[in-house]
Formats: structure tokens, sequence, C-alpha cells
């Protein structure tokens, strides 16, 4: 039993950590909303009808609320309705924050995967031709770009591209939604709106999507994917040069071969950078969203944050954390996988 623990330990305290990490950031959440300033009882009820309501009806709503008690009860209850997956009603519109989440965070989660999949194709495309052809003069210049590129904020270039592009070029479309007017909405499967247009074999939907989607892409791919080049383009400098690398073709090694050991020991920095970019992409989405004129969660975040809405906040917010907690543990996962040096003991075992 102690071997099977040994051989396993690596990966099960891991993932044994992240309910833990994930209870203290909702603990740390339901504070800090509630530090937010104005009274959520005011908000419901209108503040016209402040001085007209009677201290049973004030009661009545904080009670409606979850906010009547001590702290210490209001927090229990809120983990109780955590656990049995109740994230509350919306203070805004009274409707349940779990069923606007699951309507519009999958779009928000989608745009997000566009961006972070076509930056990992044009970084491996990139930096494969650089390590396979260091003369080309394109090589060139992706190592030249590697070396000196930095992240640019996402609504920085967003901005930039719709003055570009829409405004001056008028080559992208309105910023005003996934789809122009005059095609019908497409009915949602997975809340996906791209994937749903193909699910529902609605091409027509699918070709305008894209049109839209494009440019947003496009600007995550650009404001992201640099750092992630640069430190792709670094490691496998190291790697190429390596005695290991040197060992393989001198033993006569296939160059496929080669190539894969090259890229194994380059990219577990490139992974955990990947890890990052998948939650700065998450972030810049919310932003994007806004500018393009997306109904997803960016809208409502901002909506909640404007309305002081902290139950939809506090959603959120969780989500936000387990997403990233989960893609962290993913990224430690892999690299512990792709070098087992990384694991815990190991180092101690070799010293």
């Amino acid at each position: 039993m102690k071997s099977v623990w040994s051989r396993n330990r690596w990966w099960v305290t891991r993932v044994l950590a992240m309910p833990v990490h994930l209870a203290v950031f909702a603990i740390a959440t339901f504070f800090l909303v509630r530090l937010i300033p104005g009274d959520p009882v005011i908000r419901v009820i209108g503040e016209e009808r402040r001085d007209q309501i009677t201290p049973e009806q004030y009661l009545a709503v904080q009670k409606g609320l979850g906010l009547d008690g001590t702290l210490i009860e209001q927090f229990f209850r809120y983990f109780g309705r955590l656990f049995t997956g109740n994230l509350g009603t919306s203070l805004t519109d009274g409707t349940s924050v779990a069923t606007a989440v699951g309507t519009r965070f999958p779009a928000t989660v989608e745009l997000a995967l566009m961006g972070v999949g076509l930056a990992l194709v044009v970084v491996f495309a990139a930096s494969m031709l650089a390590t396979l052809r260091p003369k080309n003069p394109v090589s060139i210049v992706i190592r030249g770009y590697a070396k000196t590129a930095g992240a640019i904020p996402s609504y920085i270039l967003a901005v930039f591209a719709l003055f570009v592009f829409y405004a001056s070029l008028h080559i992208s479309p309105a910023p005003l939604g996934r789809l122009k007017s005059g095609i019908l909405p497409v009915h949602p499967i997975t809340n996906m709106p791209f994937l749903d247009t193909i699910l529902n074999g609605r091409f027509d939907a699918t070709f305008d999507m894209a049109q839209h989607l494009v440019l947003p892409v496009l600007v995550l791919v650009v404001a992201d994917s640099a750092i992630l080049l640069k430190l792709l383009m670094s490691g496998l400098d190291e790697a190429v040069h390596s005695p290991q690398t040197r060992f393989r073709i001198a033993s006569g090694a296939k160059r496929s071969a080669v190539i894969a050991s090259v890229y194994r020991r380059a990219a577990p920095p490139a992974v955990v950078m990947g890890g990052a970019l998948f939650g700065s992409m998450l972030g810049g989405t919310v932003l994007l969203e806004n500018l393009f004129g997306f109904a997803a969660m960016g809208a409502y975040a901002v909506q909640a944050v404007n309305n002081g809405d902290f139950v939809v906040l506090q959603a959120f917010l969780l989500l936000m954390a387990f997403i990233s907690l989960t893609v962290y543990l993913v990224v430690d996962l892999v690299n512990m996988t792709l070098d087992p040096r990384r694991r815990p003991g190991v180092q101690v075992e070799a010293a």
C-alpha cells in the first residue's frame, strides 16, 4: 500500500487540495463582497421607496435575501446553498444566478477556448519553423519577435482593431453581437453559440458568426501569445543545444524522436504559461464581450458591479476561481508527467 501511495502521491495530493483551495476562496469572497457600500435591501426595494417601507417589510425582504441573522448564520446558510448548487437569486432582476450563469458562461468559455486554441497552434507552428529552419527569413523574424515582444492588453488592441477594421476600413462587421440582424436566433443546445450553430445545422448562422468572431479571437491571440512564444523559443534554444539532444543525434535516433525529445524538455515552462494564458484570455474575454456587444458573462458581471449585486458577484468570483484552479491543476499534472523530476520527493531522492 505504501508503494502505491508513493507512486501516486504527486497527483492525488493536488487533486485533494483543490476543494480546500476553493473553500478558502469562497470564505474570502463571502466577506469581501459584503464590504461593498450600500444596503442590498434598499437596492432591491428601490431608493425611491426607502421612506415608504415599514420595518416589517424591510425585515421580510432581508430574510428573503438571506441577510437576516448574524454574519455567522449568514455564512453557514451561504455554504449550505453552495453545497446544493444554489448560487442565490440576483438582486437586480430576481432570477436564479445558477440559471443565468449556466446560460451565459459557456459562451464566454467558448470564446476564450477559441483564442487559446488558435494561440497554441500559432505558437507551435512558429516555434517548429524557427527550430527546423533557423536560417529561413521567416524564422529570423519569428526569433526576433520572440526576443522583443511583450504582452499588450487585449482591450487596447480591441479598441485599435475596431477603429481600423470596422470604423476606417469597414472590413469587420458592426460590434453589435454575434449575429447580424435578420438572422434568426439559434436554438441553444450547449449554450456555446458557435458550436450550437453547427449542431443545429444552421450553417448560415455559422458563417455569419465566424465573421463576427474573427476580430475578437485575433485580438486575444495577438495580445496574449507573444509571451508564450518567447518562453517556448527560449526553452527550445536551450534544449536543442543540450547534451541530451547531441547524444540522441549521435546515436542515430530518428528526427521525429529528437524533435519530440526537444519539445518535451522545453515544454514545462511553456505549459505553465499556457495555463496562465487561458486565465488571462478568460479575463480578457469578459472585457471584449462588452466592446463587441456579446451578451454573455462579461455583460452580466458588469451589470452586477454597476448595481452592487453581491449575489451575482459572489457567483462570478467563485466560478472564475474554480476555472482557474482547474486549469492550474491540469497544468501542474501535465508538467509533472512531462518531467517526472518535478514530482514531490524526486529531487530529494536524487540528492
